[in-house]
C-alpha cells in the first residue's frame, strides 16, 4: 500500500513544483526581498548589545526616574518664559500726565485733575494721546472757562487704573509707540530658530551634559538680565538670549533622557515631560496675577535655575554618546555608576562587549543631512510636517482675537487643556504606534484650520470650538512628533536634527504671523492649504519606529530604515533583486533557518585576521 503510495507522491511533486514556479512568476522575486528583510531585522535586533546592557542595568530604575523627574523642571520653568509677554506687557490705559495743574490745584483729586485738562472723543471716553494746552490761569478762570487748544502728550503718561506695574507702563510703551506682540514675539521665534542651530550642533560635538550646563548659565545671565533693564529694546534683547538657551536646554534634555531610556519609555517620558506645559501655564497665571511689579516675576522665576546647576553635577553623560565618540571607558563609568543608583549589577562578560558603533569611530556634520539619502529622506519629510504644524497651531491661536478672547486666555485655555490631550497619546502610542497616530493627528488639526475660514462669522462658539480642537489635536501632535523625531534621528546628529525640525517648527510659526499681520488672510489660508497637502501626502514615507531598536551612527541608520521601510527605492529593489537572483526558494529558506539557529554574533569583537580565517578554514 505503501509502495503505491510513494509513486504517486514522486508523480504528484512535479506538478506540485510547476506550480509554485507559476505562483513565484506572477510574483517575481517579492518572497527574496521580504526575506532579507527579515534577515536585516534579525541582524539588526541581534546587534543590539547596548540594549541589553540597559536591561541589565535596569531598564527603569531611580536613576532614570530621577533622570526624567530632574527634565519636568526645565520644561515646567520654559512655560514661564516662553508666554511671560502676555502677562508682562498686558494692555493698559494711558493718559498724558497733567501734572501742571496741581501747581494752581493742589488738592485736585486725579479724576478732577483728568476732567479739567484731558478732551474727550465723542462718546464721552477721555482721549488718551492728548490734552488741553498748558495755561498760566488760576484754578478758578480754568473751572470758569475752560481749556480749548489741545497738543499731543509732552510731559510723558500716567495709568490711573493700572495695579501693577508693567513693561508698557515701565517704558512708556504708548501713543505712537505701542507695545507690538508681534515684535516680541518674533524676536522670541528668532531666537529659537538661532539656538536650536547652534545648540544642537554644540550637544552633538561636545556632549549632552555640557550643553545643559552652558544653557543652563544663559538661562541665569538672561533671565536675571531680562529683570534690570532698562529700555524696550534691552528687554528684546535679553528674550532673545533667554529663548536660545531655553532651546538648547530642551533638545539637550530631550536626547540625554531618550539616549538613557529604552523601548516605550523613551516616548513615554517625552511626553510627559511635554504635558508639565499646563502646569506651567497654571503656575504662571497664577504668579503673574499675584506680584506687584514685572521684574519680580523673572527675577522669581529665573532663581530655582541655580538650584538645577547645583544638582546637574549628578547625572552623567550619555553612554550612547560617549560610545559614538569613542571614549568606551567613560562609557562603561557612568553605566555602573547608574547600575549602582539601581542596585543592579551590570556582567562583565557584557561591559567587555561594548566597544564603538560600527568598529570605528565615525565623525558626521550637518552635511550628512544633504549627503546621506535615507537620513535626507526623513528630515526633509519631517521638516515639512513640523512647517505645517507650527504654521496651523500660530494661525488657529491668533484667530482666536477673532471671536472676541483675550490675548491671555488664547494661550490659557488650549494649553490648560493640552495636558489630557497629550496623557491621551501615551496610550495611543501603545496600541496603535507612532506613525498613523500622527498622520490621525495632523489631519483632524489641519482640517479644523482649513474649515474655519468657510464658518460664518457670526457663528463665534461654532468658530471657538472648532479652534479649540485644531489646537488640542496639534499640541498632542507637537508632544507626539518630539518623541518620534528623537526615536527616529541616530545619536550622532540626534540634536542636530532636532535643531533642524525645530527650525521648521519656528519658521511655520513666523510665516503665519507675518502672513495674518501684513497680508490679506487668504494668502495664509492658502500656505496652509499647500502645507497640510504636502505633509499629509508625503508621511507614508516615514517608517515606523515603535519596537524597534535604538540607532546610533549613520551606518546604522541606513540600513536600519531599509530593513524597515515598507516601501523601498527601484535602487534598493533592483539591488535586492540582483542579490537574491543568485538563491533559489530551498536555499533562501535553509538559510533564514541557520541565522536562526545560529547563536549571537557578537558585534564589538574585531574581525578575524587573516592567519585565523585561514586556521578556521582548515578545521572546517
Amino acid at each position: 500500500m505503501a509502495g503505491k503510495d510513494n509513486p504517486v507522491e514522486l508523480q504528484s511533486q512535479p506538478s506540485h513544483r510547476n506550480l509554485q514556479g507559476h505562483e513565484a512568476a506572477e510574483h517575481p522575486r517579492s518572497w527574496s526581498v521580504e526575506l532579507l528583510r527579515k534577515l536585516r531585522t534579525m541582524e539588526i535586533n541581534q546587534n543590539d548589545k547596548f540594549a541589553n546592557i540597559m536591561e541589565a542595568m535596569g531598564t527603569f530604575g531611580p536613576f532614570q526616574r530621577k533622570l526624567v523627574a530632574l527634565a519636568f523642571i526645565p520644561h515646567l520653568l520654559a512655560v514661564v518664559f516662553i508666554y511671560a509677554d502676555l502677562f508682562v506687557a498686558a494692555e493698559q490705559k494711558a493718559y498724558c500726565n497733567t501734572s501742571w495743574i496741581l501747581a494752581v490745584g493742589p488738592n485736585l483729586s486725579v479724576a478732577e485733575q483728568l476732567n479739567l485738562t484731558l478732551p474727550r472723543h465723542s462718546n464721552g471716553s477721555f482721549m488718551t494721546c492728548r490734552m488741553f494746552l498748558p495755561v498760566t490761569w488760576d484754578l478758578d478762570s480754568i473751572i470758569k472757562f475752560g481749556l480749548n487748544y489741545t497738543q499731543s502728550c509732552s510731559h510723558g503718561w500716567i495709568y490711573p487704573e493700572s495695579k501693577r506695574r508693567s513693561v508698557i507702563n515701565e517704558f512708556d510703551l504708548v501713543c505712537g509707540e505701542d507695545f507690538s506682540p508681534e515684535a516680541v514675539q518674533s524676536m522670541f521665534l528668532t531666537g529659537l530658530l538661532t539656538g536650536a542651530l547652534i545648540f544642537g550642533f554644540i550637544s552633538d560635538k561636545i556632549g549632552r551634559y555640557p550643553s545643559m550646563l552652558l544653557s543652563n548659565v544663559g538661562i541665569i545671565i538672561f533671565g536675571f538680565g531680562t529683570a534690570f533693564v532698562n529700555s524696550f529694546h534691552q528687554y528684546l534683547f535679553f528674550r532673545f538670549g533667554v529663548s536660545q538657551s531655553l532651546v538648547g536646554h530642551t533638545i539637550s534634555s530631550m536626547a540625554l533622557t531618550v539616549e538613557w531610556l529604552v523601548g516605550e519609555h523613551r516616548a513615554h517620558s517625552i511626553i510627559l515631560s511635554q504635558s508639565i506645559y499646563s502646569l506651567g501655564l497654571m503656575f504662571l497665571s497664577g504668579l503673574a496675577y499675584s506680584l506687584p511689579h514685572w521684574r519680580l516675576l523673572f527675577l522669581l522665576v529665573t532663581a530655582p535655575v541655580l538650584f538645577l546647576i547645583s544638582f546637574i553635577w549628578i547625572f552623567p553623560e550619555s553612554p550612547r554618546w560617549l560610545l559614538v565618540k569613542g571614549k568606551v571607558e567613560e562609557a562603561k563609568k557612568v553605566l555602573c555608576h547608574a547600575a549602582d543608583i539601581n542596585k543592579k549589577t551590570i556582567p562583565l562578560s557584557l561591559l567587555d562587549k561594548l566597544q564603538v558603533p560600527g568598529k570605528k569611530v565615525t565623525n558626521a556634520s550637518i552635511l550628512d543631512f544633504y549627503s546621506n539619502r535615507q537620513l535626507r529622506k526623513v528630515t526633509l519629510v519631517m521638516g515639512c510636517v513640523w512647517f505645517t504644524i507650527g504654521h496651523s497651531y500660530s494661525t488657529l491661536t491668533l484667530k482666536m482675537k477673532d471671536v472676541g478672547v483675550s490675548p491671555q486666555m488664547s494661550e490659557i485655555i488650549p494649553g490648560i487643556m493640552g495636558m489630557p490631550a497629550r496623557l491621551c497619546c501615551i496610550f495611543l502610542f501603545e496600541h496603535f504606534g507612532r506613525k498613523w497616530c500622527m498622520a490621525g493627528a495632523l489631519f483632524q488639526g489641519s482640517f479644523m484650520n482649513l474649515l474655519i475660514p468657510f464658518i460664518p462669522s457670526e457663528l463665534k462658539t461654532t468658530m471657538l470650538l472648532l479652534i479649540l480642537v485644531g489646537q488640542l489635536s496639534l499640541a498632542a501632535l507637537m508632544s507626539m512628533f518630539f518623541a518620534y523625531s528623537a526615536e527616529l534621528l541616530p545619536t550622532i546628529l540626534r540634536t542636530t536634527g532636532l535643531g533642524l525640525l525645530i527650525l521648521a517648527w519656528a519658521s511655520g510659526n513666523m510665516v503665519s504671523l507675518a502672513l495674518i499681520t501684513w497680508s490679506p488672510p487668504s494668502v495664509s489660508n492658502y500656505i496652509g492649504y499647500v502645507s497640510t497637502i504636502l505633509s499629509l501626502s508625503l508621511f507614508y514615507m516615514l517608517p515606523e519606529t515603535k519596537n524597534q531598536p535604538h540607532v546610533d551612527i549613520l551606518e546604522q541608520f541606513s540600513s536600519y530604515r531599509r530593513a524597515f521601510s515598507k516601501d523601498m527605492s527601484k535602487e534598493d529593489l533592483l539591488a535586492e533583486t540582483k542579490l537574491c537572483g543568485e538563491l533559489n526558494e530551498e536555499v533562501a529558506k535553509i538559510t533564514l533557518l541557520n541565522a536562526m539557529m545560529e547563536p549571537e554574533p557578537d558585534l564589538f569583537s574585531p574581525p578575524l585576521t587573516t592567519k585565523e580565517e585561514s586556521t578556521s578554514s582548515q578545521e572546517a
